[in-house]
C-alpha cells in the first residue's frame, strides 16, 4: 500500500494579504500582469492561469519563519479569489514540469541534501512518496526548473 500524500497551495490567508496589497517576502506589494502563454500556475488553486488573466507577480518564502535555507522567489497568484487546492495527489499539469526540482526538508526546516533531485514532472509523486518514507523528512517543495516553488508535499 502507497503512502497517502496531502498536496497544498499557499495558505488562503497569505493569498489574501498580497491580494488585499500586504507585502510580499520582499517587503512589496504584489505587481499585477496579464497571464502571457500557458506556463503561469496560481500557488494558491494549483491551477493555470488563463492567458490574457490578470496574476499578481510577488516574492514568496514557503518557510515559517526566515533561516538560511529559507529561499524566496518569484511566484503567481491569480488577481481573483480562488479555492486553495488541498488534494491527495498533484495536479495533472504537473506532469509538464520537466524537468522540476524536488527536495525534501526537515522538521528544523532545512534541507535535506540528499532528498534534491531534478526529474521529469511525471516522476514527482513517486518521489514525493519515496522521500516521505525518511521519518526525518517533514514535507517536500516541488519547484519549476527556474527553482520557482510550486507547491508542499506531506505524509497525510
Amino acid at each position: 500500500m502507497s503512502m497517502e500524500l496531502i498536496v497544498r497551495g499557499i495558505p488562503t490567508g497569505h493569498a489574501a494579504k498580497l491580494r488585499g496589497g500586504g507585502p510580499d517576502a520582499n517587503g512589496q506589494p504584489a505587481l499585477v500582469r496579464i497571464a502571457e502563454g500557458k506556463a503561469n500556475p496560481c500557488r494558491h488553486c494549483l491551477q493555470l492561469i488563463e492567458e490574457g488573466g490578470e496574476k499578481l507577480v510577488f516574492s514568496y518564502r514557503p518557510f515559517p519563519r526566515p533561516q538560511p535555507y529559507a529561499e524566496a522567489g518569484p511566484i503567481f497568484l491569480h488577481a481573483r479569489d480562488c479555492a486553495r487546492y488541498e488534494g491527495d495527489g498533484l495536479p495533472a499539469w504537473f506532469a509538464y514540469l520537466s524537468p522540476a526540482i524536488i527536495r525534501g526538508y526537515g522538521h528544523d526546516d532545512w534541507i535535506r541534501y540528499e532528498t534534491a533531485q531534478v526529474l521529469p514532472g511525471a516522476e514527482l509523486e513517486a518521489a514525493c512518496r519515496r522521500i516521505l518514507a525518511n521519518p526525518e523528512v517533514a514535507y517536500v517543495h516541488i519547484r519549476s526548473k527556474f527553482n520557482c516553488f510550486q507547491c508542499r508535499v506531506e505524509r497525510a
